[in-house]
């Protein structure tokens, strides 16, 4: 039934015939969500429970409200919940952006907001009720809308609050200032015509005018009394005196002028013509002028890194951070103070504030400063010791830094997955995509905070960016999670990207690294894939500043294998020839080199009979990873097929014998004779994946041959017998599963997935078992591999 709903809602959603009915899909989540399949689905509707206000007005002498405020903190969103589940409109028909919708109410709560022709029926007290309540969901939705948009501007400057030292380093906009009385600042504009004054007079000038009220200053910009003081202003340059400059300079963030006007040029230049005759703390302060005034100025940041560089050993504790929220505004990576920033970063670690901690995380990143592995441990260190005092937006920078530089922190991680969950609900929406990407990104899975997540995001998806929906996409794609609100979780999350379809042109890998994601796990929106894989989408992709094509490529082909009904776009085969050559080059010297596989080629050639009966190479290019594949006939013989040498191929049909099946079956077993049958215990078996998946579980199962004879085409390969099985040996290593876990990624579930649909037996090498055997002698490795390839399960479906 939750198929068909989901079915009905987005007609052009395919997933795969595994996945029709609930029961099936239970069985295949398994063990990974028995825990939370016993408890209620997080986000779920309960029995009776309206997605919206029900308000019930008894007697007019004893009132009593019956509502649910979480259904409004939601806003829009929240009550679009309950009518996206009725709803059979296609993905983004009526869901065009972030805008706000009126409020609307169930009919079940009509008596309680009575049209207008009632109210005055209505006793007074009744309508002041209705008038609070609806005050009261306003103010609970502007709040909410508050708390969802994310200042790029004043969030991460939050840490110049914990000191007095920051306010000489710093521009507060929100700064209290008595208000300039209008006149006042009519007459100022008016005498400045007249005006002979000096540079006093002018900084004066600016100063009051920056405290007339905001909707004066608006009109300021296009006052041409306003511009004859600017010119005024600039003419006088020369003459300021750095304090009063630099007055001048603040005064123009509250009066907004804009980062091109030609005052803004003007001061540019002249401080950068003093910076070295200036203070550090002056020219800090100058710098956070600028960041707040949006102007980009990397002259004058090169001149302020210069100079701190010189007398580094005078920085205190607040220009440190302060410098370093600069450089990460700046978006510059002052190499010469890479080692002086690690050295101070360890100097003041126990003296930094929580919030400081996390403005210079913010600062490195968004620099993209490397940060060696000792100091990063040791900021991780101390955040996982105070987590609890520590602000969410602090902790998401420093879990930011944490990603980039790939450090797998234990005691941080296990600290967040009690921390967090509690506080996601709270959490605007890009920090809780930037929290599960951390989590995707280190391969780490904590249900508990993956499910917190999905429960939260239905309410607030219409205030995600197109990268937000793409990386919350990707992150359960990657890690391989279905939450227990999938269907509602999934359905948001397309629905957005439908809305946010203008925006992919600009950002092509926004929509490659969503539809990536949902393959992973089995769903295709099919009109999103006919838009990606068209040609004009397709040379966008070709020309972005990422590498992109392998994700097209991966995302074509399994569409190819995956979809059999898809009828729209797809990649054209010189592209995908193109796509398969360059893989496999890279695949050639980086992957098919790798011991643990030569090892494995090896002792499956010398156990086989030879180099032509175990191929080294990729089934899938696609999915980047190597298979070692061998075939064997319904009476468990191996069968020759990797011949290399395509002259000496011919050469036997030239020297006038039948190569018979009769004829192969006794070269074969000739060879077969010579080899023991060993078998290995227990500790040979491949363990199930945690999450139970069926096909996984047994490790030498097998699809449908039907599929295979389609793909792949293999040169001089001939048709496949139906009465032979294709093993797919699959050597893997540790970066193919979650960490410190035997949960396989995303990409991983889909390469195996794919070659079960295409018939092939996926036989399973696990590190755990192969890495060790490794060290042990060749009788054993010969052993375990004998046991893997010649699986009776195997040969039961040969036959």
């Amino acid at each position: 039934m939750a198929t068909v709903l989901m079915c009905r809602r987005l007609p052009r959603l395919s997933r795969v015939a595994a996945i029709s009915t609930t029961a099936k899909r239970e069985a295949e989540r398994g063990s990974s969500k028995s825990k939370k399949g016993r408890r209620d689905k997080p986000g779920a509707a309960k029995p009776g429970a309206e997605s919206g206000a029900a308000i019930q007005l008894l007697k007019p002498q004893d009132y009593r409200v019956l509502y649910n405020p979480a259904a409004y903190a939601g806003g829009r969103a929240g009550s679009q919940q309950h009518g996206d589940r009725e709803s059979s409109q296609a993905p983004g028909d009526a869901f065009t952006g972030p805008a706000r919708a009126p409020r609307t109410f169930p009919a079940a709560s009509s008596r309680a907001l009575s049209p207008a022709g009632n109210a005055l029926a209505q006793p007074k007290s009744s309508v002041l009720l209705e008038q609070t309540i609806l005050a009261t969901l306003c103010k609970e939705e502007a709040e909410k809308e508050k708390r969802e948009v994310h200042n790029s501007k004043e969030d991460p400057r939050t840490f110049q609050k914990g000191r007095p030292e920051y306010r000489s380093l710093s521009c507060d906009s929100a700064e209290p200032a008595q208000t300039l009385p209008a006149e006042e600042g009519d007459s100022i504009l008016q005498s400045v015509a007249g005006c002979e004054g000096g540079p006093g007079i002018l900084r004066d000038y600016f100063l009051k005018l920056s405290r007339w009220p905001a909707e004066r200053r608006a009109a300021l910009l296009s006052d041409p009394r306003f511009g004859a003081l600017c010119h005024r202003a600039v003419t006088a340059i020369g003459l300021f005196s750095t304090p009063d400059l630099i007055h001048v300079l603040k005064a123009c963030v509250p009066l907004a002028v804009p980062a091109s006007h030609h005052l803004l040029d003007a001061c540019e230049a002249e401080f950068c013509r003093r910076a070295w005759d200036m203070g550090l703390e002056q020219l800090l302060l100058v710098a956070d002028c600028w960041r707040c005034l949006d102007r980009s100025v990397p002259s004058y940041l090169g001149i302020l890194f210069s100079y701190a560089n010189l007398h580094w050993k005078d920085l205190t504790l607040p220009q440190f951070v302060q410098l370093l929220y600069i450089i990460g505004e700046g978006r510059r990576s002052p190499a010469d103070l890479a080692q002086k920033v690690e050295s101070t970063i360890l100097k003041h670690l126990d003296a930094f504030t929580l919030e400081e901690l996390g403005a210079i995380c913010l600062g490195l990143f968004k620099s993209l400063s490397g940060i060696s592995d000792h100091v990063m441990r040791r900021i991780a260190d101390r955040v996982s010791l105070q987590m609890e005092d520590m602000s969410t937006y602090a902790l998401v920078n420093v879990l930011k830094m944490l990603r980039y530089t790939r450090m797998d922190h234990l005691p941080l991680m296990r600290e967040l997955g009690k921390v967090i969950p509690a506080r996601v609900p709270a959490t605007n929406v890009q920090g809780v995509m930037h929290i599960a990407l951390t989590y995707s990104s280190l391969h780490f899975f904590d249900e508990d905070v993956l499910a917190a997540v999905a429960a939260s995001l239905p309410s607030k998806v219409s205030y995600c960016r197109s990268k937000d929906a793409a990386k919350f996409l990707w992150s359960f794609g990657c890690l391989d999670y279905e939450p227990p609100n999938e269907e509602e979780f999934y359905s948001s999350l397309i629905k957005q990207l439908h809305a946010k379809l203008h925006e992919f042109s600009k950002f092509p890998e926004h929509l490659l690294t969503a539809l990536l994601g949902l393959a992973f796990v089995r769903r295709f929106p099919e009109e999103l894939i006919d838009f990606a894989l068209r040609e004009e989408f397709v040379q966008k992709t070709r020309g972005s500043k990422y590498e992109l094509d392998k994700d097209l490529f991966t995302l074509g082909k399994s569409v190819e294998i995956e979809c059999p009904t898809y009828r729209g776009s797809r990649l054209p085969a010189q592209l995908c020839q193109e796509l398969t050559e360059m893989v496999s080059s890279f695949a050639e010297q980086e992957i098919y080199v790798r011991p643990e596989i030569v090892e494995a080629t090896s002792l499956l050639e010398s156990m086989l009979g030879g180099p032509e009966y175990v191929k080294n190479h990729m089934i899938l290019p696609h999915t980047r990873s190597s298979d070692l594949e061998v075939r064997l006939a319904a009476d468990g013989h191996p069968i020759p097929f990797n011949f290399k040498d395509p002259v000496a191929a011919n050469k036997l049909k030239d020297m006038g014998v039948s190569l018979t099946d009769d004829l192969m079956s006794q070269l074969i077993q000739g060879r077969a004779h010579n080899r023991g049958a060993t078998g290995v215990g227990n500790e040979g078996r491949v363990l199930p994946r945690e999450r139970g998946d069926a096909a996984a579980a047994a490790p030498c199962s097998g699809g449908a041959l039907s599929a295979g004879a389609a793909w792949p085409a293999e040169p001089g390969a001939g048709r496949w017998q139906p009465r032979e099985v294709r093993l797919a040996l699959q050597v893997s290593n540790r970066n193919h599963f979650c960490y410190g876990s035997r949960r396989l990624l995303g990409l991983h579930c889909l390469k195996r997935r794919q070659l079960r649909l295409l018939g092939y037996a996926v036989v399973e090498v696990p590190f755990w078992e192969w890495f060790p055997l490794l060290k042990r002698t060749r009788s054993e490795k010969l052993s375990y591999l004998h046991y893997k390839v010649f699986c009776p399960a195997l040969l039961t479906r040969a036959g």
